[in-house]
Protein backbone atom coordinates (compact mmCIF):
# COMPACT_ATOMS: atom_id res chain seq x y z
CA UNK A 1 0.00 0.00 0.00
CA UNK A 2 2.89 2.43 0.75
CA UNK A 3 4.16 1.97 -2.80
CA UNK A 4 0.95 2.97 -4.57
CA UNK A 5 1.42 6.74 -4.15
CA UNK A 6 5.07 6.79 -5.37
CA UNK A 7 4.17 4.42 -8.22
CA UNK A 8 1.24 6.64 -9.21
CA UNK A 9 3.48 9.73 -9.13
CA UNK A 10 6.08 7.92 -11.25
CA UNK A 11 3.48 6.85 -13.84
CA UNK A 12 2.12 10.41 -13.98
CA UNK A 13 5.64 11.85 -14.56
CA UNK A 14 6.39 9.30 -17.30
CA UNK A 15 3.10 10.19 -18.99
CA UNK A 16 3.86 13.91 -18.76
CA UNK A 17 7.35 13.37 -20.19
CA UNK A 18 5.93 11.21 -22.99
CA UNK A 19 3.44 13.93 -23.89
CA UNK A 20 6.20 16.56 -23.87
CA UNK A 21 8.27 14.52 -26.29
CA UNK A 22 5.43 14.65 -28.85
CA UNK A 23 5.43 18.47 -28.96
CA UNK A 24 7.17 20.40 -31.74
CA UNK A 25 9.62 22.91 -30.20
CA UNK A 26 9.11 25.26 -33.16
CA UNK A 27 5.45 25.55 -32.22
CA UNK A 28 6.05 26.88 -28.71
CA UNK A 29 3.26 29.39 -28.15
CA UNK A 30 4.52 32.88 -27.48
CA UNK A 31 2.76 34.88 -24.79
CA UNK A 32 3.49 37.99 -26.89
CA UNK A 33 1.31 37.02 -29.88
CA UNK A 34 -1.49 39.58 -30.16
CA UNK A 35 0.17 41.88 -27.65
CA UNK A 36 2.13 45.10 -28.22
CA UNK A 37 5.71 44.57 -29.31
CA UNK A 38 8.10 45.44 -26.49
CA UNK A 39 9.52 48.94 -26.44
CA UNK A 40 13.08 49.39 -27.66
CA UNK A 41 15.44 52.14 -28.63
CA UNK A 42 18.67 50.85 -30.14
CA UNK A 43 21.63 52.15 -32.07
CA UNK A 44 21.83 51.21 -35.71
CA UNK A 45 24.66 48.96 -36.90
CA UNK A 46 25.65 51.19 -39.84
CA UNK A 47 24.90 54.50 -38.11
CA UNK A 48 25.92 53.93 -34.46
CA UNK A 49 25.05 57.49 -33.46
CA UNK A 50 21.46 57.10 -34.68
CA UNK A 51 18.73 55.18 -32.91
CA UNK A 52 15.51 53.50 -33.97
CA UNK A 53 12.60 52.61 -31.74
CA UNK A 54 9.31 50.79 -32.00
CA UNK A 55 7.61 54.14 -32.63
CA UNK A 56 9.49 54.46 -35.93
CA UNK A 57 7.52 51.49 -37.30
CA UNK A 58 3.99 52.24 -36.08
CA UNK A 59 1.45 52.29 -38.88
CA UNK A 60 3.31 49.75 -41.00
CA UNK A 61 3.66 46.00 -41.16
CA UNK A 62 7.27 44.97 -40.58
CA UNK A 63 9.45 41.97 -39.76
CA UNK A 64 12.04 41.69 -37.00
CA UNK A 65 14.67 39.04 -37.65
CA UNK A 66 16.91 38.24 -34.67
CA UNK A 67 20.31 37.04 -35.86
CA UNK A 68 24.03 37.04 -35.02
CA UNK A 69 27.28 36.55 -36.90
CA UNK A 70 28.23 33.68 -34.56
CA UNK A 71 24.96 31.83 -35.27
CA UNK A 72 25.33 28.85 -37.62
CA UNK A 73 21.55 28.55 -38.16
CA UNK A 74 21.40 32.24 -39.11
CA UNK A 75 23.70 31.50 -42.03
CA UNK A 76 21.37 28.70 -43.15
CA UNK A 77 18.27 30.94 -43.05
CA UNK A 78 19.96 34.02 -44.53
CA UNK A 79 19.15 33.08 -48.13
CA UNK A 80 15.44 32.94 -47.23
CA UNK A 81 15.50 36.26 -45.36
CA UNK A 82 17.21 37.72 -48.44
CA UNK A 83 14.48 36.17 -50.62
CA UNK A 84 11.82 37.77 -48.42
CA UNK A 85 13.56 41.15 -48.68
CA UNK A 86 13.74 40.89 -52.49
CA UNK A 87 9.93 40.62 -52.63
CA UNK A 88 9.61 44.16 -51.18
CA UNK A 89 6.51 43.29 -49.16
CA UNK A 90 7.59 44.95 -45.91
CA UNK A 91 10.61 46.38 -44.15
CA UNK A 92 12.82 43.76 -42.57
CA UNK A 93 14.69 44.93 -39.49
CA UNK A 94 17.63 42.92 -38.24
CA UNK A 95 18.27 42.65 -34.51
CA UNK A 96 21.95 41.76 -34.15
CA UNK A 97 21.84 39.79 -30.90
CA UNK A 98 24.77 39.58 -28.44
CA UNK A 99 27.28 40.30 -31.18
CA UNK A 100 30.15 42.66 -31.83
CA UNK A 101 29.32 45.37 -34.40
CA UNK A 102 32.47 44.79 -36.46
CA UNK A 103 31.69 41.05 -36.69
CA UNK A 104 28.10 41.79 -37.75
CA UNK A 105 29.17 44.27 -40.44
CA UNK A 106 31.76 41.82 -41.79
CA UNK A 107 29.14 39.02 -41.85
CA UNK A 108 26.60 41.17 -43.75
CA UNK A 109 29.29 42.28 -46.19
CA UNK A 110 30.15 38.64 -46.88
CA UNK A 111 26.60 37.25 -47.15
CA UNK A 112 24.60 40.31 -48.20
CA UNK A 113 22.42 42.71 -46.24
CA UNK A 114 18.67 42.10 -46.59
CA UNK A 115 17.75 44.53 -43.80
CA UNK A 116 16.30 48.00 -44.20
CA UNK A 117 17.91 48.64 -40.79
CA UNK A 118 20.09 46.59 -38.46
CA UNK A 119 19.91 47.28 -34.75
CA UNK A 120 22.54 46.35 -32.18
CA UNK A 121 21.43 44.43 -29.09
CA UNK A 122 24.92 43.88 -27.73
CA UNK A 123 23.89 42.88 -24.20
CA UNK A 124 20.80 40.93 -25.28
CA UNK A 125 18.32 42.84 -23.12
CA UNK A 126 15.97 43.72 -25.97
CA UNK A 127 16.00 40.10 -27.12
CA UNK A 128 14.96 39.05 -23.62
CA UNK A 129 12.10 41.57 -23.70
CA UNK A 130 10.94 40.02 -26.98
CA UNK A 131 11.03 36.52 -25.48
CA UNK A 132 13.90 35.32 -27.66
CA UNK A 133 14.88 31.74 -26.78
CA UNK A 134 17.85 31.75 -29.12
CA UNK A 135 18.80 32.91 -32.57
CA UNK A 136 17.45 32.99 -35.15
CA UNK A 137 13.89 34.04 -34.46
CA UNK A 138 11.56 36.04 -36.68
CA UNK A 139 8.58 38.20 -35.75
CA UNK A 140 5.86 39.77 -37.90
CA UNK A 141 4.49 42.98 -36.41
CA UNK A 142 1.22 44.60 -37.53
CA UNK A 143 0.40 48.25 -38.22
CA UNK A 144 -1.01 48.50 -34.69
CA UNK A 145 2.39 47.61 -33.21
CA UNK A 146 1.23 44.17 -32.04
CA UNK A 147 3.17 40.97 -32.64
CA UNK A 148 1.10 38.82 -35.00
CA UNK A 149 3.45 35.90 -35.70
CA UNK A 150 6.66 34.41 -34.28
CA UNK A 151 8.90 31.86 -35.98
CA UNK A 152 11.38 30.08 -33.72
CA UNK A 153 14.52 28.76 -35.38
CA UNK A 154 15.75 29.27 -38.91
CA UNK A 155 13.27 30.28 -41.59
CA UNK A 156 13.25 27.65 -44.33
CA UNK A 157 11.85 27.77 -47.86
CA UNK A 158 8.78 25.91 -46.63
CA UNK A 159 8.18 28.08 -43.56
CA UNK A 160 8.74 31.23 -45.62
CA UNK A 161 6.11 30.22 -48.19
CA UNK A 162 3.60 28.57 -45.84
CA UNK A 163 3.87 30.69 -42.68
CA UNK A 164 5.85 33.94 -42.85
CA UNK A 165 4.62 35.35 -46.18
CA UNK A 166 0.96 34.41 -45.54
CA UNK A 167 1.18 36.13 -42.12
CA UNK A 168 2.55 39.26 -43.79
CA UNK A 169 0.00 39.24 -46.63
CA UNK A 170 -2.89 38.79 -44.20
CA UNK A 171 -1.80 41.98 -42.43
CA UNK A 172 -1.31 43.90 -45.65
CA UNK A 173 -4.87 43.06 -46.68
Amino acid sequence: MRFILPLGAFIFMVGLLGFGLTLDPKKIPSPLIGKPAPEFSLNMLYAPNEMLSKKDFLGQVWVLNVWASWCVSCRAEHVFITDLASRNLVKIVGLDYKDQPEDARRWLKQFGNPYSASLMDIDGRVGIDWGVYGVPETFVIGKDGNIKYKHIGPVTKESLEKEVIPAIKALLG
